[in-house]
């Protein structure tokens, strides 16, 4: 799930000094990384689309603290690049330029006039591409099933949940009764797998299996690599398509043939990534080769097992260079010769990436691909070796590290920050998904011991937008040229309900400036009535806040916390709580973080006249509004 960049490593000291200097520079500097993205299948979305995102490595190990919404996992970077209990270790070095390796955060075209409101309008009957849901994919680094809460329940959205790495590369993943017995290589045991797949389908969700790593009792020569597990290859590829065989056809007779070809299933974690994956001789050749390999047979014993139309791909790491460049394997499946088949080319029906922005609040390094860079490199590789039809998403992501460090680490460990900052994010990357063809994002976390955060009211009202019509918003004017202050809008004639999610994002925790944002709508009904219902997303339905304020009153200091304070789960502080001050967080704090983190829609009735609606709100820097328009 974490990925490795080919980079040098650099020492703790030099992450720490270097985190330290972009933070600062972070909060002096109004811009971020980015480039200009084509227009894309539709003629009314954004002219430009100036992006921000950095990348860098991801998460998590047995080691770690761990996840709110996965409590027997335990997220960490990678061994190679480790960060330790002793001191925290990068391997990306963030570029530091005076600017000049950042563009502006606002993605508003040349030629928009100033004005004191960010005006938009919105015409219901130019419609265009049918919206999916984007933040409907969910990773789970133990072999475990997110929980499920009555109250926010995030099978309301979550499609898919990923279990990554779940089929081999330690004794605890390795699908045997004696995972160590190099003597017998067929004492299959896939009960813990199945019961955590029966589960997901209870809840309502489809289970997405990342295969690999390779079980150690398939290896003669055993690597254990950035996150403990094994990275070599297997010796036989022929006894290894019997085990993913023998698993497939245990999935079917437990489900039944249908079911399990409405799953989803991967090939490794970032494939060109040597700390998951790597031929024993080290050369990058033969590694090319072994994975492809080992992507053939795995694929060929899932058709074999299940069928020929089994939804099967491949992730990889593509904002940053990894070992191999993707578009070797691109073409391999396109167009090489199947290893396990001898016929021209391997059944693939998604390509994913990684995607992290490397400090919240900074911009993206010179080595680095931003969000669209990234996914379109991907798209524009795929359809060059006639491969077409393809879904691009991203199975893993999102923030890194925090501007703030804990004992050991600046790493955040749900890789989001606590922030309404991180909704603004969010919403972002919805609007440059919608407009750039990207089907889903895959998140570590969305509820913090029970608690909505702001990333989770963005994933589920941008939900609702499934299966509605893209309209057409088109920005008029705009209150500043420093900030991101955009608008996307879908329609559903059957029902009569238009949905527009808006937000004033700027890359900084400390950008508070408020925006009017005005609506002029084509409405699809020349007069009368409509109810609209207002969602804001921000610190009024965020816990954050207030805790950021109760850490002064308590004398809650950063050490309290193992990797960085900015991450919204909490709780980890009281592990170096006192009796005093933990019995205070239980009674005094968390029922008020209860409160503080609940969303109250508003909901008012405003009039159709002429076929015209006009909407208009002030919201606040850094937040989102989601707006439902019943005509």
């Amino acid at each position: 799930m974490d990925r490795i960049f080919l980079y040098k490593k650099t020492t703790a000291t030099l992450l720490i000094l270097t985190i330290l200097i972009s933070a600062f520079l972070s909060a002096c500097r109004t811009t971020d990384g980015g480039e200009l993205s084509g227009s894309v299948d539709t003629v009314y979305e954004s002219k430009t689309i100036v992006l921000d995102n950095t990348n860098s490595s991801d998460v998590v190990s047995d080691d770690s603290v761990s996840s709110a919404e996965d409590n027997t996992s335990k997220p960490a970077t990678s061994s190679k690049d480790t960060v330790s209990e002793e001191k925290p270790t990068s391997n990306i070095d963030i570029v530091i330029t005076g600017g000049s390796a950042y563009q502006s955060d606002n993605t508003d075209p040349d030629g928009i006039a100033l004005s004191e409101k960010n005006t938009f309008t919105v015409n219901t009957k130019s419609t265009g591409k049918t919206v999916t849901s984007f933040f409907n994919n969910m990773n789970m680094w133990s072999v475990n099933a997110p929980s499920k809460d009555s109250q926010y329940d995030v099978y309301d959205f979550v499609d898919y949940v990923q279990l990554m790495q779940c089929s081999g590369g330690t004794a605890d993943r390795d699908l045997f009764k004696d995972p160590l017995n190099k003597s017998v290589l067929d004492d299959y045991d896939f009960t813990k797998l199945i019961n955590v797949c029966r589960t997901i389908v209870k809840n309502g969700a489809k289970p997405h299996l990342k295969l690999g790593s390779v079980p150690l009792k398939y290896s003669t020569n055993v690597a254990m690599g950035d996150f403990n597990m094994n990275i070599y290859p297997p010796d036989d590829y022929n006894v290894y398509y019997d085990y993913i065989y023998a698993l497939a056809a245990a999935l079917v007779d437990e489900f039944g043939r249908g079911e399990v070809l409405s799953w989803r299933f991967g090939v490794m974690t970032e494939y060109e990534n040597d700390g998951w994956f790597m031929h024993p001789s080290g050369d990058p050749e033969e590694t090319k080769i072994a994975y492809f390999k080992l992507y053939d047979y795995t694929v060929q014993a899932l058709i074999d097992a299940v069928g020929d139309t089994i939804f099967v791909g491949a992730h990889s790491m593509s904002c940053t260079e990894g070992m191999r460049d993707e578009a070797d394997f691109i073409e391999h499946v396109a167009q090489g010769t199947n290893y396990a088949t001898g016929n021209k080319g391997t059944r693939i029906c998604y390509l994913a990436a990684s995607y992290y922005q490397h400090v919240a609040g900074a911009g993206v390094g010179k080595n680095e691909k931003n969000f669209i860079q990234t996914m379109s490199y991907l798209q524009q590789t795929a359809k060059k070796y006639g491969l077409n039809d393809l879904i691009y998403g991203v199975d893993e992501g999102r923030m890194l590290t925090g501007i703030n460090t804990g004992r050991t680490s600046f790493d955040l460990n749900n890789r989001m920050v606590g922030y309404s900052y991180q909704g603004a994010f969010d919403a972002r990357l919805f609007k440059q998904a919608v407009e750039n063809n990207i089907g889903y994002f895959s998140s570590w976390m969305f509820l913090s011991k029970g608690r909505p955060t702001v990333s989770y009211y963005v994933a589920k009202y941008s939900s609702e937008f499934a299966g509605m019509k893209q309209v057409s918003t088109v920005k008029q004017t705009t209150s500043s040229r420093d900030a991101d202050i955009q608008a996307i809008s879908a329609y559903d004639p059957a029902t009569k309900t238009l949905r527009i999610m808006a937000y004033n994002f700027k890359n900084s925790y400390e950008y508070s400036d408020k925006a009017t944002v005005s609506f002029g709508i084509d409405a699809p009904i020349q007069s009368g009535n409509v109810s609209v219902t207002k969602r804001f997303i921000d610190d009024n339905c965020n816990y954050f806040d207030e805790w950021l304020q109760d850490r002064k009153t308590y004398n809650i200091t950063d050490d309290m916390f193992h990797w960085s304070p900015d991450d919204p789960g909490i709780e980890v502080f009281l592990e170096a709580a006192d009796d005093e001050l933990a019995d205070i967080y239980y009674k005094t704090l968390m029922p008020r973080y209860i409160e503080a983190s609940k969303l109250t829609p508003q909901t008012e009735t405003l009039k159709v006249s002429a076929g015209k609606l006009n909407i208009e709100d002030t919201i606040d820097g850094n937040s989102v509004v989601f707006y439902e328009i019943k005509f």
